[in-house]
């Protein structure tokens, strides 16, 4: 008969670990969402002047270029990123890093989609980043600043080049609010409201600078632009879309709840907080696997560690003796001890990934709540390995 551990005394308050959509802010109610907007057209001057709210918050909180401009647009981040991929790719060569799967699926679309036969796609492992030495200055480039789906970042911007002829193309989506972005280094930046801020789905952010919106102004793609892809008119930037005027309608319940999520941010104390909540639960999670005898990160360089999406692979010699598909069971059977002990939710590894496990620690989440996890990853772990020893001697 199996033996069973004590379970850890300490439960974190709130077991909301999930990467997309990610935990509310701590103290969040519906009572938040109370002066919403409800049953209102979103082109009148009211609810219109809440979504030029969140585009004023969201430019001061991040430190965004005054000549940059930042609009709401449909569909997510993904929405956010095909938008500006089917709008400004074509001119130039482009390189895209692929090296978790949504960049994985950027580079699908622009090499089988768009079919562009000037793209170059530079992979690396889960766990890797491609080499950015390789990336030409005169190409544009398509990249995620933080890898949802391995746990991987770019450690900084010094790789783009400050008198870069192509555009700088990055997904932000699980980086803005966490990590410091390099504005000047960058042309788009996108994100979604369901991510650091936590946020509700379905609401995508796109950021430009002066030379992707001279891109857009000056390129006609030689593909069909779907409606809401749309930009420009005439050959000029549509300026409402950056003012509150959406292409498609918005929900103002979401939007009411991604103001709240943005004045909690101000509250506390403005980006330097919010990224030093993130980095002070990474820091946590690093001196647990320095002493973890089965757990260790995905991301093999410190250096390119997210501090949001957090990846951790399995390397106890139980768990490396099974097959593949045993191994992503065993991960699995992992999570959902924790899910059942109402400890942890959802922080099995994305399904395309390596097995392991992947815990969110974006702002929205108490280090307090982290390190409280942490005892009961080992109990979980434990508990596991327990059942597969047990199968082995049977």
């Amino acid at each position: 008969m199996a033996h069973h551990a004590p379970t850890p005394a300490l439960r974190p308050a709130n077991p909301h670990f999930s990467s997309g959509p990610c935990a509310k802010r701590p103290g969040y109610s519906l009572a938040a969402l109370d002066g919403a907007m409800l049953g209102r057209s979103h082109r009148a001057k009211q609810p219109k002047a809440r979504l030029l709210e969140i585009i004023t918050r969201a430019r001061a909180l991040l430190g965004m270029p005054e000549d940059w401009r930042l609009g709401i647009v449909p569909a997510s981040d993904t929405g956010a990123v095909e938008l500006a991929l089917w709008s400004l790719l074509g001119p130039r060569p482009v390189d895209v890093l692929a090296f978790e799967s949504f960049s994985e699926g950027w580079a699908n679309d622009i090499v089988k989609q768009l079919k562009l036969r000037d793209a170059r796609v530079l992979r690396a492992d889960y766990g890797d980043l491609p080499d950015l030495t390789l990336v030409d200055p005169a190409h544009d480039v398509v990249f995620t600043w933080n890898g949802t789906t391995s746990g991987v970042r770019v450690p900084n911007a010094d790789w783009i080049a400050a008198d870069r002829e192509g555009l700088a193309i990055c997904d932000a989506t699980s980086a803005a609010f966490a990590m410091p972005l390099a504005w000047d280094k960058l042309d788009v930046v996108t994100w979604s409201w369901q991510k650091v801020l936590g946020g509700e789905g379905a609401h995508g952010m796109l950021a430009l600078s002066p030379r992707a919106v001279a891109r857009l102004e000056s390129h006609t793609p030689a593909w069909p632009m779907p409606k809401i892809f749309r930009l420009t008119k005439g050959g000029k930037l549509i300026e409402g879309v950056f003012q509150g005027e959406t292409i498609n309608t918005p929900s103002m319940l979401a939007v009411e709840d991604a103001l709240d999520g943005l004045r909690w941010a101000e509250r506390i104390g403005g980006l330097p907080a919010l990224i030093a909540r993130s980095e002070a639960s990474l820091a946590a999670i690093s001196a647990w696997v320095e002493k973890s005898d089965w757990a260790k990160f995905l991301a093999r360089n410190p250096a390119t560690r997210s501090s949001t999406s957090i990846c951790l692979a399995i390397k106890a010699p139980w768990f490396e003796r099974l097959a593949p598909a045993s191994q992503a069971e065993a991960a699995k059977k992992i999570a959902s001890l924790l899910e059942a002990e109402g400890v942890a939710y959802d922080i099995a590894s994305y399904r395309d990934a390596p097995p392991g496990l992947r815990i969110w620690a974006g702002a929205t989440v108490e280090p307090a709540d982290i390190a409280a996890l942490l005892p009961w990853l080992d109990w979980a772990a434990a508990e596991i390995a327990a059942q597969y020893a047990s199968l082995a001697a049977e």
